[in-house]
């Protein structure tokens, strides 16, 4: 049986992130007391918080740091019950450039998440990502495929995912690892693709892009963040791992083809060569197989990618100004 998340003390790394922010949301609409932990800058940023409702944003309490610092995670992990773990470095191309700031916030940030869990008694619900399968050797893809290190992205978070699972079995920690597939929705940036091509295809006349082979199994926002919320109701998930994808697959270039559509507007679409991953790192496929998350958690897809291209589409049509369109985001 699921447990109420009312008036449960809850952290959420990455809390101004795309995930996170709608998770903070969630959340508060339950009635939980939510405690939002974000990176630190001068300009007080916090992300995508900054767009959440006034009255959602006034039951928030935000806190910055740094998940690199220890010190800085044991307070904000201090006085929770549960802790969702988002934070982390997310960009593949960012990562063929800064890997050692990306192993960094990815493995030692785990790291300290876990140390402050351990040591306050917490439930850590972790994110992983599909990427830790590399491309797909068989499909669809469940929860005991090999892991590949193509990235060192992808290697910062099977990194962090064994850390987990160390813990878990060391240390007794309450950890579940849950492994989103391709999640997109409203208030994505440009750094993934469907936001690229959605803003492109409003736009521009030509929608430039990576390798339109290669496949994913797109999920939407809402139904990932509910996969995370059932993960922390559902008693009895320490240490296991589990998918959260759709469980359909489509190609960049047909996905660009279905937003050029939805958009109505004659766009052609051209391979830049900046966008390709190297060779041995691209992953040409991958698909979910949900049927793990069916049965843990009671969880199914519930948006048909037709739909969560419009909803996208509707949104970034309406905030453009905070798109940088065209250019190559990392």
């Amino acid at each position: 049986m699921n447990t109420s998340l009312n008036a449960k003390s809850i952290l959420i790394t990455g809390a101004g992130g795309f995930i996170g922010s709608t998770l903070v949301q969630s959340l508060v609409e339950m009635g939980a007391r939510v405690r939002a932990f974000v990176r630190y800058t001068s300009r007080g940023d916090s992300g995508l918080l900054q767009l959440l409702p006034v009255d959602v944003r006034q039951r928030v309490e935000i806190i910055a740091g740094d998940l690199c610092d220890p010190d800085a995670i044991m307070k904000a992990v201090n006085g929770m019950e549960i802790v969702f773990h988002l934070g982390a470095l997310i960009s593949i191309p960012y990562s063929y450039l800064h890997p050692v700031e990306v192993v960094e916030s990815n493995v030692l940030g785990t790291l300290n998440v876990l140390q402050a869990c351990r040591a306050h008694g917490c439930r850590m619900v972790h994110t992983s990502t599909s990427e830790v399968y590399g491309t797909a050797l068989r499909v669809p893809i469940d929860e005991d495929h090999p892991l590949q290190g193509q990235s060192p992205y992808s290697a910062s978070k099977i990194g962090a995912d064994k850390l987990v699972e160390s813990y878990y079995r060391a240390f007794d920690v309450d950890a579940v690892t849950l492994r989103p597939f391709n999640t997109y929705g409203p208030g994505q940036s440009a750094r993934a693709v469907i936001p690229t091509i959605i803003t492109q295809a409003l736009t521009q006349d030509v929608i430039r892009l990576g390798n339109l082979d290669a496949k994913r199994d797109f999920t939407y926002l809402s139904d990932t963040v509910n996969g995370f919320i059932k993960a922390a109701q559902t008693p009895g998930l320490a240490g296991e791992t589990i998918n959260l994808g759709y469980g359909a697959e489509v190609s960049i270039g047909e996905l660009a083809h279905r937003v050029i559509e939805l958009v109505g507007r004659p766009v052609r679409i051209e391979v830049q060569p900046e966008r390709l991953r190297p060779e041995k790192s691209e992953v040409m496929r991958l698909l979910s197989d949900n049927r793990k998350a069916r049965h843990l958690l009671g969880w199914q897809p519930n948006v048909d990618i037709h739909t969560g291209l419009q909803q996208t589409i509707d949104w970034i049509r309406q905030h453009l100004d905070l798109y940088r369109v065209g250019k190559y985001e990392f």
